[in-house]
């Protein structure tokens, strides 16, 4: 007997479940980062928020004047069907809770909101590598934002020196970029973390654009990644559970 389907609609294209936020760039993205589609073995939709330029995000806190395009850039995804929104930037983090005021889907601005279950995770006394380009930007606000603290949950704050290629790649915003370059500077990070982290446990990437280097960093620690890319699968998986029969 033929199955009858009834199909709902309500929107102008579907099979696009996890809509992200992207900041206003124009640098290259390989295969890995958020902002390349082939990260993902499903579609994904994007939306570009303009004006959101790098500079305007990196600091002790994103621009406030930011908000009010972020949450219109939210809801137009809301509204053309996503099940989930997330965006190009951990440092996103203290927009969390107005974004996601802002629609009735889930919200997930930053990677860095898998630190509790990290940590819940890890032996006692295991401390999370929170690997990003700028360590001085990054503050106890940018954890906060995504329901944590540094009181809390031990972690490391580990970022890259002053003249690295990759923030003047991300941040100051290059239309080339040197892969060798950026996986070398990816594992130097990773090599100093491990020499100065006195009982690491895990490493978290704040930074989408670390994602493609998430294997490298593995291998070379020893330790298991989490990033955006984790988050998104994990979000991707509980929205489509897998069918055993």
């Amino acid at each position: 007997m033929e199955k009858i389907m009834i199909l709902k609609g309500g929107f102008t294209n579907y099979g696009q479940e996890i809509g992200v936020l992207m900041l206003d760039t124009a640098f290259p993205r390989p295969r890995g980062d958020i902002g390349n589609a082939y990260s993902y073995d499903f579609p994904v939709r994007y939306k570009t928020v303009k004006g959101a330029f790098a500079t305007r995000i990196m600091g002790d806190h994103p621009d406030e004047d930011l908000i009010a395009p972020f949450i219109t850039a939210a809801q137009e995804l809301e509204a053309e069907g996503v099940r989930a929104i997330t965006t190009s930037c951990g440092f996103l983090g203290p927009f969390q809770k107005k974004i996601a005021s802002a629609v009735n889907i889930p919200v997930f601005t930053s990677a860095l909101m898998q630190a509790p279950i990290i940590n819940a995770m890890l032996p006692p006394g295991k401390i999370i590598g929170v690997f990003t380009e700028r360590s001085s930007h990054m503050n106890d606000d940018h954890f906060k934002g995504v329901g944590w603290s540094m009181d809390d949950i031990p972690v490391q704050i580990q970022g890259m020196k002053a003249d690295a290629e990759f923030p003047a790649t991300y941040i100051i915003g290059r239309r080339t970029l040197d892969f060798s370059v950026l996986k070398e500077e990816m594992l130097e990070m990773t090599r100093e973390f491990m020499a100065t982290c006195p009982n690491p446990g895990a490493i978290l990437f704040e930074c989408t654009n670390m994602c493609p280097f998430s294997s490298f960093v593995a291998e070379e620690s020893g330790l298991p990644v989490f990033d955006i890319n984790t988050l998104i699968n994990t979000f991707h998986l509980a929205a489509n559970p897998r069918n055993y029969y």
